[in-house]
């Protein structure tokens, strides 16, 4: 089977190089910079699996039909990404990674639905520079179908996946999806900060934050009626969890979980598209539940302010400090 990863940031950078190890027929498909620097000199991963470099196949663009085309762009640029490929596009199997619920509807006006898998990544991934990606932590692939039943090729794509990493094949993925997005809602505190979540969350004042926020998404979401699946190592119950427990404890919790996450600096998502200059997914994360709550007329305040907050600091560049989010969000 030829696979193409699309997408050279941190998660396509080390999804390519492992599966490229485990045997697998890959091309990485990346911008000029990154696509000149891994064809010059490799492509570098370090971290939970040590430091290794690997030589694989890198192009601007495809060149050819593959069997597997796994997108790694952010949600924004999948628009992007499809138009700069579409001509080799049509044949294969089409899987998406990206957080949040909107991917596969983004992708689903070009393709045969029935030809689409989705699915949701727990490891965790940092990039570094072109050509250089450090590999935090490990976790589940999970895989499943947005539109049809799983059927015997999702197994067989979720086997050639867990080859290098661990797989899952769900019945309910657009379930786990959502549940993926209070995963990631944390994000957004560290993208407005410019710090680690490490850093980010040794403070307490963001922890209570963190639940705020929290509470407010999951508020929208009950009254929605919008259904949560369990991930196979994060059950629907902890964030209910941690919104229905008293502030004091639910934030201990999270300054316990995202302080340890790794030895090495954890940097969001969010943060990191950020730093490299670019457009955020924060409208797919917090922003999702800032559109529902529009759509049901409930007021989630601290998420609308939090998303214009991440927005005005993509355009600046300008970070702020803890005690201006606070002052920003009117939280005391």
């Amino acid at each position: 089977m030829k696979v193409s990863v699309i997408g050279a940031g941190a998660i396509g950078s080390v999804v390519a190089a492992y599966l490229a190890k485990a045997g697998a027929d890959i091309t990485l498909i990346g911008k000029p910079s990154q696509v000149e620097m891994i064809q010059r000199d490799g492509l570098t991963v370090r971290g939970i699996r040590g430091e290794e470099v690997f030589r694989l196949k890198a192009l601007t663009r495809l060149d050819q039909y593959y069997d597997l085309n796994i997108f790694t762009v952010k949600t924004q640029d999948l628009e992007d990404a499809y138009q700069a490929n579409h001509e080799f596009l049509d044949k294969g199997w089409i899987l998406t990674s990206q957080n949040g619920v909107q991917a596969d509807n983004i992708l689903s006006v070009h393709f045969d639905r029935e030809k689409m898998l989705s699915s949701i990544v727990m490891f965790g991934a940092t990039y570094a520079q072109s050509g250089e990606v450090l590999f935090n932590f490990e976790g589940d692939w999970i895989i499943g179908k947005p539109f049809f039943p799983v059927d015997q090729s999702t197994h067989e794509i979720a086997g050639l996946l867990g080859k290098a990493f661990k797989t899952v094949v769900s019945n309910n993925i657009i379930g786990m999806k959502w549940l993926k997005v209070f995963v990631n809602f944390n994000n957004c505190i560290c993208a407005v900060l410019g710090t680690s979540m490490q850093e980010t969350f040794s403070d307490m004042d963001c922890c209570r934050l963190s639940v705020a926020l929290l509470r407010e998404g999951v508020a929208v979401i009950q009254k929605a009626g919008i259904e949560l699946v369990s991930l196979p190592q994060f059950p629907v119950d902890r964030v209910f969890g941690l919104a229905a427990m008293p502030e004091g404890q639910a934030a201990g919790i999270i300054n316990k979980t995202l302080t340890g996450l790794s030895k090495e600096p954890v940097y969001g998502s969010i943060l990191q598209s950020i730093m490299r200059g670019r457009s955020s997914e924060i409208d797919f994360i917090n922003g999702e539940i800032v559109s529902i709550g529009r759509q049901i007329h409930v007021a989630v305040p601290l998420n609308e302010k939090i998303v214009d907050l991440v927005h005005k600091v993509e355009q600046s560049g300008k970070f702020l400090a803890v005690d201006q989010l606070k002052q920003e969000l009117n939280f005391v």
